[in-house]
């Protein structure tokens, strides 16, 4: 999705676009920034295995790609990136999911190799994002320290109305984390995408497992924050976990082949919720 961006859109909602090279938006005391690079090399690769204590990692890792959120004012960072994601998915440890005796052979990299999947190999994730501040340490200079935000759950929900509204879209952006065909058996992707409005910015951070012919995953947060004048905003956060397998979706009526779900967004609803939670953090400035 590109977006054309109007000057004066952005000179009316007194942003500005960031400069140095980097992408992204500063707006109402926050600066936004999305980082798109390339696949991890090898090396990398095994540092990451190294650190994580596994041995498996999905087919492409974007490991120097990432969406940043801070408040300027707070020093507070609210960011999204795939080692911290696959940390998740190596603490979470979910059991693997059965594969089809008949398509167990696409895992093998060797012929006659035997196929041991004890592991998740879907790289499920339960991640919602990393949060980091930035204080100031000795010689004025800014030191980033890892941190646990006081995110409250509650019953508010995000205003769904306004972010249907034609606002001017100021910035927008995609950024994948990591993704893998499961060895041609379907897919497991991990993205984020950002919007930021005049009032607003919004962001959808989405885990998306199909194993053909066995069963779908689809967890969704969702992030908002609506700017006002006070220098202590308040944020989001809701998530959505739904699941179901192929046979349970066929005892519904619905079709069983892969083609009909290739798109997330068009078949959530026919996922069962097994988590929603709806959690706020209000952001205090100076922390």
């Amino acid at each position: 999705m590109a977006v054309e961006v109007d000057d004066k859109d952005l000179k009316a909602a007194g942003a500005e676009l960031l400069d140095d090279g980097r992408h992204g938006i500063r707006i109402r005391g926050w600066e936004i920034e999305s980082r798109k690079l390339s696949i991890l090399k090898s090396s990398a690769v095994e540092q990451w295995e190294q650190k994580l204590g596994t041995s498996h990692l999905p087919e492409m890792v974007f490991g120097d790609s990432c969406l940043i959120l801070k408040h300027m004012n707070s020093g507070i960072k609210i960011h999204f990136n795939a080692f911290d994601a696959l940390a998740g998915w190596k603490q979470e440890a979910l059991p693997p999911v059965e594969v089809p005796a008949a398509a167990q052979w696409k895992f093998r990299s060797k012929p006659f190799q035997e196929v041991i999947l004890d592991y998740d190999y879907t790289f499920t994730t339960p991640y919602l994002g990393s949060e980091t501040i930035e204080v100031e340490a000795e010689k004025k200079e800014s030191v980033e320290q890892s941190c646990n935000l006081c995110w409250e759950d509650c019953k508010d929900q995000i205003d769904v109305v306004s972010l249907a509204s034609k606002e001017p879209i100021l910035f927008y952006d995609e950024v994948v984390l990591y993704e893998d065909e499961l060895a041609d058996n379907g897919v497991s992707l991990l993205t984020v995408k950002v919007r930021v409005m005049p009032s607003s910015w919004f962001l959808l951070l989405q885990f998306w497992l199909r194993v053909d012919g066995v069963m779908m995953r689809l967890r969704d947060t969702r992030v908002h924050c609506i700017f006002n004048d006070s220098e202590n905003p308040v944020i989001l956060r809701e998530s959505c976990w739904r699941e179901a397998t192929f046979q349970a979706l066929s005892a519904k009526g619905y079709p069983v082949d892969s083609a009909s779900y290739s798109d997330p967004s068009t078949i959530s609803r026919r996922l069962p919720v097994i988590m929603n939670k709806t959690q706020k953090l209000k952001v205090l400035g100076n922390q």
